[in-house]
């Protein structure tokens, strides 16, 4: 469980500087530069990425159960997982999804982990998935104090929103009928679809 923990320290902190330490963030960016503050950025995300896919791994080895979800919450969890993948793609086509949902990428993680959450009652998962949840509420109202980043997208175009929802509805498919289980071991529905 440590491993989890730690990759989840890693990860999520690297990923919460921002919220938590913005001024201190914005002068380390200045005295070392663009490039490397990416650099570093990223090598903590990737080890702390690597670290919690393996300590999750580790501990759904030995897991130890808080609660047993009813199976028709596996039901729940694909319906709330539906627009995770539209959010994804939408947050890099600017369109009519990502203006009305202002954090499309933030939107699909707290989808994304609260619907694991109704079907998921280990240790591990809640720590995995209570974590990014509340990192991803955090995120959020953290950007009503923060200046808005940049971030590079898709140029804006009419088709963007169709491209968002048949792309993300596409990716859901594969992942339920077959990414899911060859990733993760584990089928999302109690039966085929």
């Amino acid at each position: 469980m440590s491993i989890l923990i730690l990759g989840l320290v890693l990860f999520l902190g690297v990923h919460s500087v921002a919220i938590v330490a913005g001024d201190w963030r914005e002068s380390m960016i200045s005295r070392l530069g663009d490039k490397p503050w990416k650099g570093i950025y990223s090598v903590i995300s990737i080890v702390g990425f690597v670290l919690l896919i393996w300590g999750y791994g580790l501990a759904r080895q030995e897991p130890i159960v808080l609660y047993v979800p009813p199976v028709w919450t596996r039901y729940v969890t694909a319906l709330l997982m539906l627009p995770v993948f539209i959010f994804l793609v939408a947050a890099y086509l600017p369109g009519r999804i990502k203006t009305a949902m202002k954090h499309p990428m933030l939107a699909a993680v707290k989808f994304w982990a609260l619907a694991h959450l109704f079907a998921n009652g280990t240790l591990a998962d809640v720590l995995l998935f209570g974590g990014f949840l509340a990192w991803a509420v955090a995120d959020r109202i953290s950007f009503k104090r923060r200046p808005p980043q940049r971030i590079k997208t898709a140029p804006p175009g009419r088709f963007n929103d169709a491209i968002a929802v048949i792309l993300g509805l596409a990716l859901y498919f594969v992942m339920i009928h077959w990414l899911h289980v060859r990733w993760f071991g584990v089928s999302p529905l109690p039966v085929s679809l």
